[in-house]
Formats: C-alpha cells, sequence, structure tokens
C-alpha cells in the first residue's frame, strides 16, 4: 500500500493554537515516528484516563506496539476501543530575554484512531523481527527467536495512521520588540539523543565476542 501524502485536519487533529507549527504531510509525520523508540498511548477504562508509554515501530501506513497477553494496555486496545498515541522529541532549550517567551524546540506526533491485532502467527513473526531491526540493525540474526509458545503469549497490535497531526517549534526565541535591547543572554541550547559504548553482560561467556554491528552502535549520535 503506498504512502499517504498528507492528512485531512479533523475536529481531534486541527491545532486551535499556534497553528502555524502544525504539518499535516505523511514525511514530517512518519519522519517523527520513525525516529522514536516509545510512544505513550492513552485511553479510558470505565471513565479513568490512563496513560502508558510503550515501544513503537512503523511498517507504511501502520504503527505496531507489542505486549504480553495479560497487559491491560493490550487487551483493553484490542477490543477497539479509542487511543491517542502521543510522541514528543526534544530539540533545545530556547531562552528568551523575558521569562514569558521562554520555550523548547520539539517534534511532536498526535495519532488518533483504534488498534486491532495482528492474527496470524507469521506476520507476528515478521513484524517482532522488524521491531528488533529497527532498535538494533543485524540483531534478529544474532539472537535467539520467539519459540511458538512465546509469540502465542504475545500480542502485535496495530493501529492505522490516518487522522494524525504533527507540531513543530524550532529556530530562535522570539522576543517582544520592547525587549530586544536587555543585556539578558538569549538563543537556544540544543539537545540530541547520544548511544553509549554496548557494556557486556556480567555472566556473558567469556568467548563471545561483541559484533561489529554492537561495536557501531555506540559510535551513533
Amino acid at each position: 500500500m503506498a504512502n499517504r501524502k498528507d492528512f485531512s485536519p479533523t475536529d481531534r487533529t486541527r491545532l486551535k493554537r499556534k497553528s502555524n507549527r502544525g504539518r499535516y504531510d505523511a514525511k514530517t509525520v512518519y519522519d517523527i515516528l520513525d525516529a522514536a523508540i516509545f510512544a505513550s498511548i492513552g485511553f479510558v477504562i470505565d471513565g479513568q484516563p490512563h496513560l502508558i508509554p510503550t515501544a513503537i515501530w512503523r511498517e507504511d501506513v501502520w504503527l505496531y506496539i507489542h505486549g504480553s497477553n495479560g497487559s491491560r494496555l493490550i487487551q483493553h486496545l484490542a477490543s477497539g476501543a479509542p487511543a491517542v498515541v502521543s510522541v514528543t522529541h526534544l530539540d533545545g532549550l530556547v531562552l528568551a530575554r523575558s521569562a514569558f517567551h521562554g520555550s523548547v524546540n520539539y517534534r511532536s506526533v498526535c495519532l488518533y484512531g483504534e488498534f486491532e491485532k495482528v492474527e496470524a502467527a507469521e506476520e507476528k513473526y515478521r513484524q517482532m523481527q522488524l521491531f528488533y531491526e529497527k532498535l538494533v540493525p543485524g540483531r534478529w540474526q544474532d539472537m535467539r527467536p520467539p519459540t511458538a509458545n512465546e509469540l502465542a503469549a504475545t500480542s502485535v497490535l496495530m493501529i492505522r495512521i490516518e487522522e494524525a497531526v504533527a507540531k513543530i517549534r524550532s529556530g530562535p526565541p522570539i522576543d517582544d520588540e520592547a525587549d530586544m535591547l536587555l543585556p539578558h543572554w538569549a538563543g537556544v541550547i540544543p539537545t540530541q539523543q547520544v548511544w553509549g559504548q554496548p557494556q557486556a553482560d556480567e555472566k556473558l561467556n567469556p568467548w563471545v565476542v561483541m559484533p561489529d554491528y554492537l561495536a557501531r552502535y555506540g559510535a551513533q549520535g
């Protein structure tokens, strides 16, 4: 299925404040989702709101999660209950000349819809492979794959990326003209996620050598 070119704003995704920061094109939404490992998933059970972080991955127009069959999150979402998925990347602290105009640079996505289960065992297996390969390319071939029983104890859910909006803030502070000559430093402190060097399990057999794909992993920015 071809990727969609854009998303039509809905009552839930149309930005009412700072609408100029909204993005509805698929590339922006997909890029933000693909850069994320975790998302927060919101849902309501018996009038009580819940917000649970969980790992995510995307293939085409679908976003995936997985978890134990006994998980309250998985059981509730598998029933087709409404849900919202939220992803945010912090890109920097925006220091303005005034406290009022201090801000942060960020990239975010909110996605609304209903999850459904991936039923076929072969597809669940393939999606778990995609998940691991997103986290650490090359890892799937370097570990024991899930057994039939382990796969049966795991649910994979997917939600169509259809009702979605990205919101982005970038650039320097926006101070009032009257504050521009104040003697206070203004600018941006950028931030980024950096992976450290892999640390071996203390119980690792001494003859096991770190594979090249892991040795390179810590060098990624």
